[in-house]
């Protein structure tokens, strides 16, 4: 759990998360899901091919399409109940189809940002709050 952590060991995880994000292969798609969610990674800074799950052509077409291409995924869904059936069918569906893919990323922003918030959207807000705590703090 985070209550251990403080704002400034929260604030670097989630920078850390990122940073593995922002310079990940490119050939490597991040699945979110929906446009909101690509908003805020696009905000902090990550780039690179996003594919927004509920807009495409299902969970098992997005694998078809990514194994066909040769390339891997960052399942990067939310972390209240539906995102976490979809995380589920999306490792399902990659494994069907042969596609690498990283969850690991996503349980670290579970871990850490859980008590604040569900979802992937709100990754920004809390980066800033967690920001603006650390320097409130180095004052």
């Amino acid at each position: 759990m985070t209550r251990g952590r403080s704002p400034r060991e929260r604030l670097e995880e989630i920078q850390a998360v990122l940073e593995e994000m922002i310079s990940r292969d490119p050939r490597t798609v991040i699945l979110v899901e929906g446009m909101r969610d690509r908003g805020a990674l696009t905000i902090l800074g990550v780039g690179g091919e996003m594919v927004q799950v509920q807009s495409s052509d299902g969970v098992f077409g997005i694998a078809e399409r990514l194994a066909k291409e040769g390339k891997s995924a960052v399942i990067m869904t939310d972390w209240d109940r539906k995102g976490g059936q979809l995380s589920r069918l999306l490792r399902s569906a990659l494994e069907a189809n042969a596609v690498p893919y990283d969850d690991a990323l996503r349980q670290r922003l579970v871990i850490v940002a859980r008590q604040d918030i569900k979802d992937v959207q709100s990754l920004p807000s809390l980066y800033s709050r967690l920001v603006q705590e650390v320097q409130a703090r180095d004052r």
